[in-house]
């Protein structure tokens, strides 16, 4: 989608601090960070929200979380880390491209919010 910020993360129209890219997947910096490691894993392939998901994508889903893993290695998180999804509005989304925020650094509690 051209409008969409994630999409112009992939294409380098907007710049960010990335830590980790394959053919798929993209991981990069939040801009505003809550936990002292706050990462977001993207496909690149433009998805809007979990409800947008087909069959062909199930491959897509595996390499973000396979993403999510290799970089929480990478990141010495090994203590633990946290990976979230919201969609759509009512749970928090608010760039509509499928992502995961990927948190750590610290202790986190239960519920989450």
């Amino acid at each position: 989608m051209q409008d969409c910020i994630f999409c112009k993360i992939v294409r380098r129209e907007i710049p960010a601090e990335i830590v980790y890219e394959d053919e798929g997947v993209m991981v990069f910096k939040d801009i505003n960070p809550v936990a002292p490691v706050h990462l977001l894993v993207i496909p690149k392939k433009h998805i809007p929200t979990f409800f947008d998901l087909q069959e062909e994508d199930v491959s897509v889903l595996g390499r973000v979380q396979l993403a999510a893993a290799r970089v929480a290695a990478k990141m010495n998180l090994e203590k633990g880390f946290r990976l979230v999804s919201n969609c759509r509005e009512d749970a928090g989304q608010l760039v509509f491209h499928l992502h995961y925020h990927l948190l750590g650094g610290r202790p986190f509690g239960w519920p989450p919010g």
